[in-house]
């Protein structure tokens, strides 16, 4: 943030520096307005990550979904599965705190696509209840074999991003999930009084 110095010209003299956090959208506008981005939240952030899931079923790891790929047929080897149970979930841990733009969730194609119905997408820095009682961003209510399907966030503030089915016994596969975001940053500002 470009800020005027009004504290070093001493045309303040009560004024004194002060770190705060900026709005999101501000910056995002401000960015806009100088040509700085292109009208989207960036590259997908999430192969930055870490991945974890409730349990693993069939070498299913966390991590394929993170791998860059989106090849949704289980033997290619980058869909994510747990075992069948109770709310089964699958997390990402942004390493550092985020504004997330969009999620999004590539489904499975050769079997099953209908488990993931109803399956919601969390954002926060909470890991209450594993990082499933953040703030929800969407449902998905239904999804394609072998789709992907964009979530939009509108710059939901969070670390981790949960993907996590509710109220049911149930697998819970993922063959790719990508995320979009703004990382959170510090700004410095002076404050007069």
């Amino acid at each position: 943030m470009i800020a005027f110095d009004s504290c070093r010209t001493k045309l303040f003299p009560g004024c004194k520096r002060t770190t705060r956090m900026m709005f999101p959208a501000v910056v995002f506008i401000l960015l806009a307005v100088l040509g700085q981005i292109s009208g989207n939240f960036g590259d997908n952030i999430a192969k930055g990550g870490t991945a974890t899931q409730s349990s693993v079923g069939w070498n299913g790891l966390p991590e394929r979904a993170i791998d860059g790929n989106r090849a949704s047929i289980w033997e290619q080897g980058s869909c994510t599965h747990t075992q069948s149970e109770m709310k089964p979930w699958w997390r990402l841990d942004l390493l550092k705190t985020y504004n997330v733009d969009t999620v999004t969730i590539t489904n499975r194609r050769d079997c099953c696509h209908e488990r993931i119905n109803d399956a919601e997408i969390r954002i926060g820095s909470s890991l209450s209840d594993n990082g499933n009682n953040n703030p929800r961003c969407a449902v998905i209510s239904s999804l394609a074999a072998g789709a992907s399907q964009t979530f939009r966030c509108n710059g939901m503030e969070g670390r981790y991003v949960n993907v996590v089915i509710p109220g049911r016994t149930e697998y819970l596969t993922l063959c790719e999930v990508e995320v979009t975001a703004i990382e959170k940053e510090d700004s410095t500002e002076y404050v007069c009084g």
